[in-house]
């Protein structure tokens, strides 16, 4: 199983999952021509994607999925809550494929299981992939670490986990009052120290890649996070990287 992302953050993601057999694509918020561009940079083409999965409704997620589906007539999956809100921006895909939150569904040799997070979204999830006996974990758009989901991924072998923001920096940037409560929020997402204090939930020698992902471009930054999580990642025994908005993750094996 392999793992790369056409990019991540506040204003695009898409997050890629594949086996020898199997190309999935979860949320897109990229153009199409930005998905075939990036894509190339990866070593395939677009059309080679089997399905895209959605994790919720918010347009950094979304805002490219129905032009990507349509050009290539591609299925798309997302839970009931997420197709209903996200209802104006996907208009009409040919072929829609509603999952359950509770319940594990597979997408050619992947066998995907949905994880529901606090998120303020409809019917918010996020996925853990499994392939041959490992397992990735998806884990960003969260506002607060429950029970529930460090019972889901702590047998992960890679996690692609949201370092979103640093707390004092969110504080003092120039966006309202408002904003900085519903990042902060049990509904928003994850800070770095949050982040952090989830991956204390794993044991050394299991997880063996961690990928930093949806950093904010005003709130935090690569060195920060790489000050952090190099110490955190080595006392695992794993290796990390940090993906970009603007830039390409290229394919890591998991």
């Amino acid at each position: 199983m392999r793992l790369a992302a056409l990019g991540s953050g506040s204003a695009g993601n898409g997050t890629l999952v594949a086996t020898d057999d199997t190309l999935v694509l979860v949320d897109c918020g990229y153009a199409a021509k930005s998905v075939e561009e990036r894509a190339a940079l990866l070593g395939f083409d677009a059309a080679d994607i089997d399905a895209i999965v959605i994790t919720h409704e918010h347009d950094d997620h979304i805002a490219g999925v129905a032009p990507l589906a349509k050009k290539y007539g591609m299925p798309v999956y997302a839970t009931a809550g997420s197709f209903a809100s996200g209802k104006a921006r996907l208009g009409r895909i040919a072929d829609t494929r509603i999952f359950s939150q509770h319940a594990v569904f597979e997408i050619g040799d992947l066998r995907i299981r949905p994880v529901a997070v606090p998120h303020d979204a409809r019917e918010p999830c996020q996925f853990v992939f499994e392939h041959a006996g490992r397992q990735l974990g998806i884990l960003t758009d969260i506002g607060t670490i429950t029970p529930h989901v460090i019972a889901e991924y702590r047998e992960c072998d890679g996690l692609f986990v949201e370092f979103n923001h640093d707390p004092a920096r969110l504080q003092t940037c120039a966006y309202p009052a408002r904003l900085k409560r519903r990042i902060a929020g049990f509904y928003g997402h994850l800070s770095n120290a949050q982040a952090l204090e989830f991956l204390g939930n794993f044991t050394a020698g299991r997880l063996k890649r961690i990928v930093a992902a949806h950093l904010s471009q005003r709130t935090n930054d690569h060195e920060t996070v790489a000050a952090l999580l190099g110490p955190a990642a080595a006392e695992l025994g794993a290796e990390y990287a940090i993906a970009a908005q603007d830039e390409v993750l290229q394919w890591l094996e998991i």
